[in-house]
């Protein structure tokens, strides 16, 4: 009977390492990273030891380190490798999709745990929570988002709209359908948020005519445009702070 092919991932874990690395040598290592991760605090083990700690869970016998080094080299670092995309990950020499889950459950779990801060307060009294939040979720994207979290009159989130891919236009996003659709939830208010994949988070021309059509649509059916936030991997910018609103 001819045997079931392997995966990328269950031929990694059959193997030695990459390095040659002596198994008792491997088992040993685990087991120290192990210990600093329970016995440490947040800085009890180094990104690139997190990742391979990580991919320790999914490839058990396996000396992972070189992996993890190559990853933090192709994404740019911790955030780059948990916000990669998951078939550029499975695709990774010696990964597979097993691997690939494994890394992006981390992501996931993030994204929802600022959410929940986001979530249980009133937005403008937890201002950082949000941004942490958008930051965590949008600024890697390699492509342009565009959001609009609805709020209530308490200013509490009710619902968080991903809008569109693209660049923010009136091609992309109408004003009267942001306002629209405040109408339909029975909002009171929004934040409209979006990236830049370049990194810089400075507000274009473009950026500050369409946020002040919404907000100008906004004052005529009494919904407020408390801010527009762009997100960039080099922090973020209010449009609100800057008076551009």
């Amino acid at each position: 009977m001819r045997s079931k092919p392997e995966t990328q991932d269950e031929r990694g874990s059959c193997r030695v390492g990459e390095s040659g690395a002596d198994p008792k040598d491997t088992a040993g290592h685990r087991a120290r990273l192990r210990r600093r991760l329970l016995q440490g605090g947040a800085d009890a083990l180094a990104d690139h030891e997190i990742i391979e700690y990580l991919l320790m869970t999914v490839i058990p016998r396996r000396d992972v380190k070189p992996i993890a080094h190559a990853l933090m080299r192709r994404f740019g670092g911790l955030a780059g490798v948990l916000n990669a995309d998951p078939a550029a990950l499975a695709g990774h020499p010696g990964l597979g999709e097993t691997s690939a889950a494994g890394l992006k459950i981390v992501s996931l779990a993030t994204r929802r745990l600022a959410r929940e801060q986001v979530d249980r307060q009133p937005v403008l009294g937890s201002w950082q929570a949000l941004i942490d939040y958008l930051h965590i979720d949008m600024a890697h994207l390699t492509v342009e988002r565009v959001r609009v979290l609805y709020l209530n009159a308490q200013n509490v989130l009710i619902h968080d709209e991903h809008v569109c891919d693209g660049s923010l236009d009136e091609a992309a996003i109408h004003p009267r359908e942001v306002i629209r659709r405040a109408l339909d939830l029975g909002a009171a208010a929004l934040i409209l948020a979006h990236n830049h994949p370049s990194g810089s988070p400075e507000p274009s021309r473009a950026d500050i005519q369409i946020t002040n059509r919404i907000a100008e649509a906004g004052r005529l059916l009494g919904i407020v445009v408390h801010d527009h936030v762009i997100i960039g991997r080099q922090g973020h910018v209010s449009l609100r702070a800057k008076g551009l609103i």
